[in-house]
């Protein structure tokens, strides 16, 4: 699990980084995100009902999601709120390397932006 620095603790931040944020989109995730000025990243994962009505399910899915954030977060250094909303619920049986790999693609294109 994502160490709970890197998480948002409140919806305020999530609410802000929607408002002021860019968005980057694929057909399974999107990527909100916008800079802070705290010194290291921060991470919020979005699973909507109309996804998956089973809690346990959404929750598997937000699991696997900051499993594949936290993998990735060594390369990533620069400071900024990222939000990722997921629209698929074939996310949840998703290989985790292409899992993965789709997070990494959202977060290197989000730096170039």
């Amino acid at each position: 699990m994502l160490s709970k620095k890197y998480r948002f603790h409140s919806r305020g931040g999530v609410r802000y980084v929607y408002q002021k944020g860019k968005t980057i989109r694929t057909p399974s995730l999107s990527l909100v995100f916008a800079p802070n000025t705290r010194g290291y990243q921060r991470f919020a994962v979005v699973v909507s009902k109309k996804v998956l009505k089973s809690a346990v399910g959404r929750n598997r899915i937000r699991r696997r999601v900051y499993e594949a954030i936290r993998h990735e977060l060594p390369e990533f250094q620069q400071p900024m709120d990222c939000v990722f909303v997921v629209f698929n619920k074939s996310v949840a049986n998703m290989p985790f390397l292409d899992l993965r790999r789709t997070i990494h693609d959202l977060i290197s294109r989000s730096l170039t932006e």
